[in-house]
């Protein structure tokens, strides 16, 4: 899929505002029971602790993150992103906000990563051969490449990508359902 540049970038830059849009409407509209909390916690969970994986080996425009989840594919940040969301709404019992959330990462998430692909494409050149053989959001193969060089989680990474943020973020929206929920 392929989306112009011009609204590529524009979107790029509206992904903040997106993410408070995000927030306000899961704040404005959720309607959470025990049971939904139930199920959408633990997949938000999931999804977070991915991300913090992949912050953990991304050393952002200096090396191409290949190790860890970035081995079973190539954007675990967004995949991640995407599996809080689907739990977020799985706990808020609406799906309206199934509907909105499905556009936003549609109409904007989709873009940006068309963007940072070819901006990392542009920065190494072993990218296309990375992109040939990773895919982009979901992961086919379960066991990871051979022959790469062992790479460990890195903290200093973690916390230079403001991963804690997602943490502090995400504890907000749990703390905020369950109480919606009593």
């Amino acid at each position: 899929m392929s989306f112009p540049k011009p609204y590529a970038d524009a979107v790029a830059k509206l992904r903040v505002p997106f993410g408070f849009l995000l927030a306000i409407s899961l704040v404005w509209m959720a309607r959470p029971t025990a049971e939904s909390l139930t199920l959408g916690i633990p997949i938000s969970l999931a999804g977070l602790a991915l991300r913090a994986w992949a912050a953990g080996y991304l050393a952002k425009n200096e090396s191409l993150a290949m190790a860890g989840p970035y081995s079973y594919l190539r954007n675990p940040l967004y995949a991640g992103t995407l599996m809080v969301a689907t739990g977020l709404v799985i706990a808020s019992l609406r799906w309206e906000l199934a509907l909105l959330y499905t556009a936003v990462f549609w109409l904007v998430y989709l873009p940006v990563i068309e963007l940072e692909e070819q901006h990392l494409a542009s920065l190494f050149p072993q990218y296309e051969e990375y992109r040939r053989r990773t895919p982009l959001l979901i992961p086919v193969d379960r066991t990871p490449p051979t022959g790469q060089k062992v790479t460990l989680f890195r903290w200093d990474l973690y916390m230079r990508n403001e991963e804690w943020k997602a943490l502090v973020a995400w504890l907000v929206a749990i703390a905020w359902l369950v109480w919606r929920s009593v």
